[in-house]
């Protein structure tokens, strides 16, 4: 994949100086998700994990919300039509969105304004930071559909961001957890104003861009994969990681940097 020449056909794309920006853009109706946006978006995400160009992803929505989730007439009406076979093949799918945001090295931003709920909540959840206006409404509302709140990774992920008890209370209602309650609960790295969500997240992007790549790669992957061991083993698993890290350029760039009293010019390498 060319980040420069990428041509997604279900939602947007820019690049410039290392920063992909996606931009759910079916603004009409708050930018739902369909199966080919779900399927798009998971093989970009993993075909990032191929392209270095690319140093950090920004997610967004166009038109004042993030994303309305699955699509009501597009995914909800025909799955139920479908026999047990093909709905666990589209929830396989779904949750193979989730894993590919997660296994792509880059840092992923999500920078949230109005509607995100659905499958656009999980979205921002995989996220490893989220950006948010005071308008921000998020609800992971399966629940409300007569779904289990375990969709997509969420009884794995969210307690770990916000808290247990947390959690399950917005899985077993469904109910909007408001701006001011993401922030305070952690689930939201900050607040902005909405003229200014999208600066903040491509300001955000470009100083990890502009940061030791490679490692933060290394910091992405045991963030995820310490959650499932001891502390002992991830204490090794560190070591090996910061070894690895050791032994790249970039750290004896920013050796030489600090020796000079400059600033370290990272290559990612």
């Amino acid at each position: 994949m060319n980040p420069d020449r990428f041509a997604p056909s279900h939602f947007g794309w820019h690049f410039s100086n290392g920063v992909a920006t996606v931009t759910l853009n079916r603004p009409e109706r708050k930018n739902p998700l369909t199966f080919e946006s779900y399927a798009e978006l998971r093989d970009m995400f993993r075909a990032l994990v191929y392209v270095p160009a690319v140093k950090a992803v920004v997610v967004t929505g166009a038109g004042g919300n993030f994303s309305s989730g699955g699509d009501v007439h597009e995914i909800i009406g025909p799955l139920t039509e479908m026999a047990m076979p093909e709905l666990l093949n589209f929830t396989r799918m779904t949750g193979d969105l989730v894993k590919a945001m997660r296994a792509c090295p880059q840092p992923v931003i999500a920078a949230i304004d109005g509607i995100c709920v659905g499958a656009g909540a999980i979205m921002a959840m995989a996220s490893d930071m989220r950006i948010a206006t005071p308008a921000a409404k998020t609800a992971f509302l399966f629940t409300r559909v007569g779904l289990a709140g375990c969709d997509m990774g969420a009884c794995a992920i969210l307690p770990r961001i916000i808290g247990q008890g947390r959690a399950a209370e917005l899985l077993y209602t469904g109910r909007m957890m408001t701006a001011d309650e993401g922030e305070r609960w952690g689930f939201h790295n900050r607040i902005v104003a909405p003229e200014a969500l999208l600066d903040e997240a491509a300001a955000l992007a470009a100083s990890l861009a502009a940061g030791p790549t490679f490692a933060h790669g290394i910091t992405k992957t045991q963030l995820s994969t310490e959650w499932a061991v001891s502390v002992e083993t991830a204490i090794e698993m560190e070591a090996q990681a910061q070894a690895i890290c050791m032994a790249t350029n970039d750290f004896r760039r920013a050796f030489e940097a600090f020796a000079a009293k400059r600033t370290p010019a990272f290559e990612g390498n």
